[in-house]
């Protein structure tokens, strides 16, 4: 994904990789490999190490297509690529690393604002289980695996963490 970095019209690369234990994020930036660790995530801030060196980060301004913020006390205009829905998509159905393959966990906070499927549901993957709302965005939380839905975790209303057990799907 490419971002245009407000006012230097400079073309950066992105791209998720994948989410570690321990609150790391694996993350490239114009094709060098980083890892980021969260720190601290609320609805418009967050703490993160990147480089060993500690950010703080607050959404100042999100739209469909940019985002102002501020890190570290300096603000910053970010222009996102068309496809960031699908990618949130990609990672919102990563599994979690802690509790083995059968644990979805949520890859970004927010509130639960829907509960599509109930435990002892037989699912695939892909299939929308829970609809969480993120800076007024709702975002679907999918089956990273076919199974059935042995337990959900959340209820319709809660607000979960990043790396919050969703459902355990065997």
């Amino acid at each position: 994904m490419d971002f245009e970095l407000g006012g230097t019209k400079e073309i950066v690369s992105g791209e998720l990789l994948r989410s570690v234990e321990g609150g790391l994020i694996l993350v490239k930036i114009n094709n060098k490999e980083y890892q980021i660790r969260v720190l601290k995530s609320g609805s418009d801030n967050f703490e993160f190490i990147l480089d060993n060196t500690f950010y703080s980060a607050k959404i100042i301004k999100s739209e469909s297509s940019e985002v102002r913020l501020s890190i570290n006390g300096r603000t910053h205009s970010i222009k996102q690529h068309s496809k960031l829905a699908e990618i949130l998509e990609k990672s919102l159905s990563l599994t979690g690393k802690l509790g083995g393959e059968n644990i979805l966990v949520s890859q970004i906070p927010g509130r639960v604002v829907n509960i599509l499927a109930a435990a002892k549901t037989e699912v695939k993957k892909g299939d929308s289980l829970v609809v969480l709302e993120s800076m007024k965005m709702q975002v679907a939380v999918k089956a990273h695996k076919n199974g059935v839905v042995k337990e959900l975790r959340v209820k319709k209303g809660a607000t979960v963490a990043r790396n919050d057990v969703i459902a355990v799907i065997e």
